[in-house]
């Protein structure tokens, strides 16, 4: 079944044509990946689709009661509620529902309603059908779809209750967007970036979610890895145009590469035949006897629907990083380094050394500390930051920081601008070359920082480091918002920069051709590892083996006393469950019992007869409180059998 489709929608930003004759078509619960460079029109598409901006012609026709979600780039809840009150707003409607069910309750018990047969007969039913459309539509698991999703978007470690959303990160705020809008599950998820801000755990958490997700996804990324994992289909924006490729991100570049190659051959063969004719004509049209003839090609030749030249090589992003003067061999030496933002505790017992030369790779979790830890070795550390222990820099050491949030942008100036207060002794033709070089051509060099995309601002924070002529790059995630094209120029211009580098980033391509070596960053202190992020991951499967071997061996050792205090511990287990075993039967006895009453109550020979009814009722009662007597025991017994 067709979701949603689109009939030749067409965008223009006054007389630049962004997109043209767009026709895209998503099918019930397919997976759809939308690629291009920056600025091609991907998120103006989505835009346009989530209904949020108006095309200039073309028409949207979306499934009937189809629901639609977007989660922007810059998505991010700003509210003074709770993580927990935030998410429940999801299910407002079920909770209220869960409130009528209570009073429906209440009144079931009330002697009132139990004398009067007619009023206790549509009570009961009107309980009966509130419940089933209640456990229909999701009543008994929404808090633990809640709790199910902060966790898989590592909030896991978080007081949902307590923590207020005000008080979260840039990044923190984007991931709970993501949260609510999964909790809300719309018919079409349109999600632009959304691996932004997320760690690998994480990604790898939402690539599985997503896969099993009952609607359909439209989605931006730049992650190779994310788009070959996720989508069945994907839809190009090149030349304004959209073409559709049916396969994962691989599967795109074979078939582009395929169809590039056919596509050229036509081209070259269109042109010959077009350079025929035309050579024709100029020869005969003058001529008498050939004329008509002449003419006749001429008119073939306007009727011929030229194929447009295929783009064999896409407009790149170019910049080399250089350094004004070498660092000493010692850049960075961080000792017994602890820090905490407010009441917070990050991490701990922190050490590292960094050399000249190195690219060293920094990773952890979400909110352990990585770009904390940056702002304290860039000199800008936040307000509220405590930092105990050394950060000590090597001679001649200067930093270029490069900030994940591009806080450090003039949202009001131009972005020549940008440049140019920063250095002002410099040429307007020097600047206007640099910009060219990171893709701001023309009247680009114009816009405001505030009217970028996430794309072009991080090229300006670029350009802005370039300029530094640091030998000492503090990159935080530099990948997050660039399109493929522009990763791969950084990925060579970092790759052949002659200084020292310590980077942040979740981007595993990224990770493992630029790293030399990586520190894993934990609550309790930092581990270092000889390689890239591959090397890593071998080295950290290595050591989990080896610490199931110790454990086994520890094990081995035990002593008999530890031997004996296992089984008694074993032998108070088993008569611990022993016990649930018999209460669970017991509970589902009295539930069986209990539905048994409450089917009985619905029927008219019972609910007709007024002592019966009521001693139905009251016997449903004691069930009802045996049963709460003994869920009790059971969580008393079982909170026992978990402290031991």
């Amino acid at each position: 079944m067709i979701l949603l489709q689109t009939n030749r929608l067409t965008k223009s930003f006054i007389v630049e044509p962004i997109l043209s004759d767009i026709d895209i078509q998503i099918q019930t619960n397919e997976r759809v990946g939308l690629v291009g460079v920056n600025g091609a029109g991907k998120s103006t598409l989505l835009k346009i689709i989530a209904g949020e901006m108006l095309p200039d012609s073309g028409e949207i026709h979306l499934a009937k009661s189809a629901t639609v979600g977007y989660l922007t780039q810059d998505s991010g809840l700003d509210t003074e509620l709770t993580i927990w009150e935030e998410m429940k707003l999801v299910f407002s409607v079920l909770i209220k529902q869960e409130q009528a069910l209570r009073r429906l309750e209440e009144k079931m018990s009330d002697p009132t309603y139990l004398e009067n047969t007619t009023m206790y007969e549509k009570l009961l039913k009107e309980y009966s059908e509130s419940m089933e459309r209640f456990k229909d539509q999701g009543g008994y698991e929404y808090e633990s779809q809640i709790r199910g999703v902060l966790h898989g978007l590592g909030f896991h470690s978080f007081p949902y209750e307590e923590t207020f959303i005000h008080t979260l990160s840039g990044g923190q705020k984007t991931r709970l967007a993501l949260a609510k809008l999964l909790l809300i599950s719309p018919d079409l998820l349109i999600l632009d970036e959304p691996t932004n801000y997320l760690d690998i755990e994480t990604l790898t958490w939402l690539e599985a979610y997503l896969k099993s997700y009952s609607g359909a996804i439209l989605v931006v990324s730049h992650d190779r890895y994310f788009l070959d994992a996720l989508v069945t289909v994907i839809y190009e924006i090149e030349r304004t145009k959209a073409t559709r490729y049916v396969g994962n991100y691989s599967q795109y570049i074979e078939q582009k590469a395929q169809q590039l190659e056919l596509t050229l051959k036509k081209y070259e063969k269109q042109q010959a035949e077009i350079a025929k004719l035309e050579d024709f004509i100029q020869k005969n049209i003058a001529r008498a006897s050939t004329t008509r003839r002449a003419q006749s090609r001429r008119k073939a030749l306007e009727k011929i629907e030229k194929i447009d030249r295929p783009i064999l090589k896409q407009k790149k992003a170019y910049f080399t990083f250089d350094i004004e003067k070498q660092s000493g061999t010692q850049v960075l030496s961080v000792k017994d380094l602890s820090i905490g933002i407010g009441a917070r505790h990050l991490f701990e017992n922190v050490s590292f050394d960094i050399t000249r030369g190195e690219r060293v790779a920094l990773i952890g979790p979400n909110g352990i500390g990585k770009s904390t830890l940056f702002k304290s070795i860039s000199g800008n550390p936040i307000a509220e930051i405590q930092v105990d222990g050394i950060i000590q820099y090597g001679s001649n050491v200067m930093i270029g920081y490069y900030d994940q949030e591009q806080d450090r942008l003039h949202l009001e100036k131009r972005v020549i601008d940008e440049i140019w207060d920063e250095h002002p002794t410099m040429l307007e033709s020097e600047i206007r070359t640099l910009l060219g070089n990171f893709l701001f051509i023309g009247d680009d060099v114009f816009k405001k920082i505030k009217d970028l995309s996430g794309g072009e601002k991080a090229r300006v924070s670029l350009a802005k480091l370039l300029l530094q002529k640091a030998n000492f790059l503090l990159l935080d995630e530099p990948t997050n918002h660039l399109d493929i094209f522009s990763r791969e120029v950084l990925e060579n211009a970092l790759i052949d920069y002659p200084g020292t580098i310590l980077f942040i980033s979740h981007d595993r391509y990224f990770l493992n051709r630029i790293a030399t070596r990586t520190i894993e960053l934990t609550t309790e202190g930092a581990t270092n590892y000889l390689g890239n992020y591959s090397y890593y991951l071998e080295k950290k499967a290595e050591l989990e083996e080896q610490t199931q071997v110790q454990s086994t061996q520890i094990e081995q050792k035990a002593t008999k006393q530890q031997y004996i205090e296992e089984k008694e511990r074993q032998k108070i287990e088993r008569s611990l469950k022993r016990k649930i075993e018999s209460i669970e039967a017991e509970i589902e006895r009295l539930e069986e019992e209990i539905r048994k009453i409450e089917t009985e109550l619905l029927q008219p020979e019972v609910y007709s007869d007024h002592q019966l009814s009521y001693a139905k009722n009251d016997e449903l009662q004691q069930m009802k409180v045996q049963l709460d007597h003994l869920m009790l025991q059971w969580e008393e017994i079982q909170e026992e059998l978990e402290t031991i």
